[in-house]
């Protein structure tokens, strides 16, 4: 197994310990569990960027990356979203929307993709917007974990301005770049055949 499907495999068992780490009460200070968590998100992140330069520049991109990376992030962003709605009730009342747009959206471009390689065997390839929203993800991710560590002081200790203001950059990205895929891809997803 080549290292880019390693990293994937990597990427896909850090989800539940990240999970862990983000929901189950662990006897460590709240701000230290803050880091470990953003830590282990923000370097399992990173692996599905080192993972995607290894194959592309070693030709080493296989069936197994071409299906289960995709995934592999997936399963991390909605993970750490669902865990950051369990978690933090400050925030549920937006996120829990952001979440649902994001779920919604990861669904129906993971579905066209399918359809478009069944029906073509095109490979649809992430897009220019398709890598700026799986950012925004991460950084706002981040920042939600992060803000009240690196920002424990009247306003944001109140109110978490970061937040919200992360959580509404990567909702529209999230759906200005799914509505891009739906727009591109449609013609594989004609209703009359």
């Amino acid at each position: 197994m080549n290292l880019p499907n390693k990293l994937t495999i990597f990427r896909i068992i850090m989800v539940p310990v990240f999970l862990v780490f983000l929901c189950v009460p662990l006897p460590i200070d709240d701000a230290i569990l803050r880091i470990i968590t953003a830590i282990i998100f923000a370097l399992t992140s990173l692996t599905d960027m080192i993972d995607g330069k290894i194959a592309r520049k070693y030709n080493l991109i296989t069936d197994f990356g071409k299906f289960m990376d995709p995934l592999a992030d997936k399963f991390l962003v909605i993970a750490a979203m669902l865990g950051i709605l369990a978690r933090f009730d400050y925030l549920r009342s937006v996120f829990v929307w952001a979440a649902a747009i994001v779920i919604f959206r990861e669904l129906a471009v993971t579905s066209i993709r399918l359809v478009a390689a069944q029906k073509s065997g095109l490979v649809v390839a992430a897009s220019w917007l398709g890598k700026i929203k799986t950012t925004t993800q991460m950084i706002c991710i981040v920042a939600v974990l992060l803000e009240p560590v690196i920002l424990p002081f009247a306003p944001f200790n109140k109110y978490y301005p970061l937040s919200y203001i992360t959580t509404v950059i990567m909702t529209v990205m999230t759906l200005w770049s799914g509505i891009d895929y739906l727009k591109t891809y449609w013609k594989f997803l004609d209703p009359e055949k």
